[in-house]
């Protein structure tokens, strides 16, 4: 019964782990690389995503007034608020799981270069780590559109099975 009751806690902290930031990193099993098979059926779907991780484009509507432009995190300037519906491209994945075209999006403070004290919900922006762009928002509607280099890298060594980005499904 002891071990038993040793077993049942270990378990719960285990699966808990994560969400009380703790890292189970030693008691988490090694994520196996995907067969070939499997990589040649998801083939066409992880080079169309990848195609789509290259760029931002996306409207938002929305109550708010901000302006950014970024060249890469440590080139990024933002200062503002908004709270929006947008639709559009997304972005970077940033994982292997697909972005739906429409979403939810905020953003509140300021950031320049590292200096950054902005606030992002769960439903921030998340750009890439080098994404190029511009975005803006007016009272009740706003743009935010960039490129994402690092993607366009990840999309040319894809067509050989290589996944730079660990973003492959």
């Amino acid at each position: 019964m002891k071990r038993l009751m040793i077993l049942l806690l270990s378990a719960g902290y285990i699966a808990c782990a994560p969400c009380l930031g703790h890292a189970a990193e030693e008691t988490s099993p090694a994520v196996e690389p995907h067969s070939i098979l499997h990589k040649v059926a998801m083939y066409i779907p992880n080079r169309v995503l990848d195609i789509l991780d290259v760029v931002r484009l996306r409207v938002r509507v929305g109550p708010g007034i901000a302006l950014d432009a970024r060249v890469t995190d440590l080139a990024a300037v933002f200062l503002g608020a908004y709270e929006t519906v947008y639709a559009g491209l997304p972005g970077p994945r940033n994982g292997p799981t697909p972005k739906l075209p429409i979403g939810l999006e905020n953003q509140i403070g300021a950031q320049v270069s590292i200096a950054d004290v902005t606030a992002e919900g769960a439903a921030g922006p998340d750009y890439g780590p080098a994404e190029i762009g511009l975005g803006a928002h007016v009272l009740l509607v706003g743009f935010d559109a960039g490129v994402e280099p690092l993607e366009l890298l990840d999309l040319v060594a894809g067509l050989f099975f290589i996944d730079l980005r660990a973003d492959d499904l």
